[in-house]
């Protein structure tokens, strides 16, 4: 599925993932820093991907571990810093979020440094659960 808001687009499909540049992306953030490449591929063969675009560049990227059943962890939300403050993580969540694959699902998200956001999506009532990582 593809989204597409003011000239950015989120597309679902793992063949978009820019691995390069979500590999870059990751080791830039405090939780996967010291991700191998190899677990960085394993982990989008065995997750449900989310790219965000402006053109062809990838800017951002979310996945989601999911039994389609009764859960849904959503993990790896990042975006490239100088989009950042334009509400795009949002975007990118609430798409996630609201995907019909597992809206009615428990959505589990850990977070240390963006609880304020994901409270304001929904985060922390019954079907979606906020957590600090450990």
């Amino acid at each position: 599925m593809k989204y597409k808001k003011n000239g950015f687009c989120i597309d679902d499909e793992r063949e978009s993932v820019q691995l390069e540049k979500v590999e870059a992306l990751l080791r830039a953030s405090y939780w996967a820093s010291e991700r191998s490449l190899d677990l960085i591929k394993m982990s989008i063969e065995h997750s449900v991907c989310f790219s965000l675009f402006q053109g062809h560049e990838q800017i951002g990227f979310a996945r989601v571990v999911t039994d389609f059943a009764s859960v849904a962890y959503i993990s790896d939300v990042i975006i490239e810093p100088e989009f950042r403050k334009l509400g795009l993580g949002k975007w990118l969540t609430e798409t996630i979020v609201n995907d019909p694959r597992w809206k009615d699902k428990l959505q589990i998200l850990v977070t240390d440094d963006a609880h304020t956001l994901y409270e304001r999506i929904g985060f922390g009532n019954s079907h979606k659960l906020l957590s600090t990582s450990v």
